[in-house]
């Protein structure tokens, strides 16, 4: 049955309908956009207001109270808060403003049109590839909905170890609550896909203790395709919930726009240069729109908000040279297996269960702790993570079906040897990350194959293969064993990747070793703020979403409430 439903965002409620399987006998993509109420395309149509710069015919200069580069997780979710204490706000976004009725769960497309690079953003040496989202909406676009909140341990160690203030598990709390009311983050009470159920029960029979992933999703179909844009609008990201909102509240997206540089004048920024994209959105275009507001956000991530700073060449946005500095990624090792039943990971929810206890275990940091999650296993995104080719490749995609997948998001940042990457500018002006995984990592990355191998074979596991060059399929428990144990853990043979980056513009209270204070103010710069995952200290050691959101929820009510008064 399928339904609107009134006075919330979401489109649809599902019912009878526990894996997509039975939900396509009863309806196909050549009519799903037909059903749909996209009404996020339908308020463009009634007048929000929207810049497609890529259309743009001149220059263009425009004002407001607060501008923000980047519309995801913290962007997006900003935006909302600012535009409804009554500032005039505008979102300038890199990608391209898309809608549910563009998102047809095609790898090809999504791919290409929603995340940086092509989803081919590499680390420096190409040792890890770097997934991130280039759309309006950001990440949260094309995420896989998982949802924690910080970690008490993460949020203490940034508290005692890193002088930050107002971080405590208790000044956090509301914040949590609030985000999660306004996103929808719930626990999901469908079924597991059989993916995500190997990994339970892989962990139950080995006495490992796993948890399951609350998601924000909001009348979700189960279709297992999140990665590619939610076609539905279940995904409650900040493309359907906070920059909606904010459109609402009068505020302006401006989308194919690269925020570039800041120009200053007696320690303020006086303007943010956008440059206009090309309409496939790839490639700079040449006019510029420079925007003049009286606070400045950054929310381009990771690697964009540090670049913009590094583009802009004035000493007093980098006095101590930490811009970019101690930028962190979960580095991410996968393991392979063949099951004796079909798994299909490409359907269903994609993450819905994880294993916290290599973590929870290992916080005394005398070994590298690793979280255990499971991946959607789409043919394009298997095929061109895999390693192996010819015969080997073509074999494992034969057998994709039956194919069950396992990563460790490896905690970094917690450890004297655990320094992080550096962003950097290319010769074109575009960021990049050199990111070294340290030996302590590289242990940890090990000891996360001997794991995984050990639950997909407690799981029925036919065979399993780490992930690496040197690596095969191996038909026993012993034999990847003494496998893994002489594999050389090295940059380019474990194929590593990440969906995370935090860190770049870190936040604390001492002015030489933190970018911007425990309230996302930039300690020299009054009218500058980072409202994004690169403030953090260190890696989240939990997918960073939920973080991000309650981080710039506590950072925007109090510039609002500085900025109203």
């Amino acid at each position: 049955m399928v339904t609107h439903v009134p006075g919330t965002f979401a489109v649809m409620q599902v019912h009878l309908i526990c894996c997509s399987s039975f939900f396509w006998l009863i309806l196909d993509m050549n009519n799903l956009n037909e059903i749909i109420h996209d009404f996020v395309a339908e308020g463009f149509q009634r007048g929000w207001k929207h810049i497609d710069a890529s259309q743009i015919a001149a220059d263009q200069t425009l004002e407001a109270d607060v501008v923000i580069a980047g519309s995801g997780a913290g962007g997006g979710n900003a935006a909302e808060i600012l535009a409804q204490a009554g500032l005039n706000v505008i979102i300038v976004e890199e990608g391209p403003l898309q809608t549910s009725r563009d998102f047809h769960m095609k790898e090809d497309e999504a791919y290409s049109k929603l995340y940086q690079e092509s989803a081919s953003r590499y680390t420096k040496d190409r040792g890890i590839k770097i997934f991130q989202g280039r759309m309006v909406g950001g990440g949260t676009g094309i995420n896989w909905t998982t949802s924690f909140r910080t970690p008490a341990s993460t949020l203490n160690f940034w508290t005692k170890e890193m002088g930050v203030k107002g971080f405590s598990e208790d000044e956090m709390r509301p914040w949590f609550e609030w985000v999660e009311k306004r996103y929808n983050i719930r626990s999901w009470i469908v079924a597991p896909n059989a993916n995500n159920n190997a990994l339970e029960k892989g962990c139950a029979k080995q006495g490992i203790s796993w948890g399951k992933i609350r998601r924000n999703v909001m009348g979700c179909l189960n279709l297992g395709y999140c990665g590619t844009g939610c076609p539905v609008n279940a995904k409650q990201s900040t493309l359907v919930t906070t920059i909606p909102g904010a459109l609402k509240g009068g505020a302006t997206l401006i989308s194919k726009a690269r925020a570039e540089t800041f120009e200053l004048k007696n320690d303020k920024i006086e303007v943010m240069t956008c440059r206009s994209m090309t309409p496939l959105g790839n490639a700079p275009a040449k006019h510029s729109i420079n925007i003049k507001a009286r606070h400045y956000v950054l929310a381009a991530g990771g690697i964009g908000s540090p670049a913009i700073l590094m583009r802009s060449e004035n000493k007093i946005l980098n006095p101590y040279g930490l811009v970019g500095k101690r930028t962190f990624l979960h580095p991410v090792n996968v393991s392979g297996a063949i099951m004796p039943y079909p798994v299909n990971g490409e359907y269903g929810a994609p993450q819905t269960s994880y294993s916290n206890h290599y973590i929870e275990t290992r916080l005394d940091n005398k070994k590298s702790g690793f979280s255990l999650e499971c991946p959607p296993l789409q043919p394009m995104l298997v095929a061109t993570n895999l390693e192996g080719h010819g015969k080997v490749h073509a074999e494992i995609m034969r057998q994709r079906p039956f194919l069950q997948v396992l990563i460790a998001l490896q905690r970094d940042g917690f450890h004297p040897e655990s320094i992080g990457g550096s962003v950097y500018l290319k010769t074109d002006s575009t960021p990049g990350l050199d990111y070294k995984v340290s030996g302590y990592v590289w242990k940890g990355i090990r000891d996360a194959f001997l794991v995984m191998a050990e639950i997909q074979f407690a799981a029925g596991a036919k065979a399993v293969s780490p992930v690496h060059r040197d690596a095969t399929l191996y038909y026993s428990l012993n034999k990847v064993k003494k496998a893994i144990e002489t594999l050389p853990m090295e940059i380019l043979k474990a194929r590593l990747f990440s969906a995370h980056v935090m860190g770049g513009c870190s936040m604390g209270e001492d002015t030489t070793k933190s970018v911007v204070n425990s309230k996302g103010r930039h300690h020299e710069v009054e009218n500058l703020s980072v409202f994004d995952g690169s403030v953090f200290p260190t890696s989240i050691a939990a997918n960073p979403m939920e973080s991000i959101f309650a981080t710039t929820a506590k950072f925007a009510t109090e510039l609002a409430k500085n900025l109203v008064s």
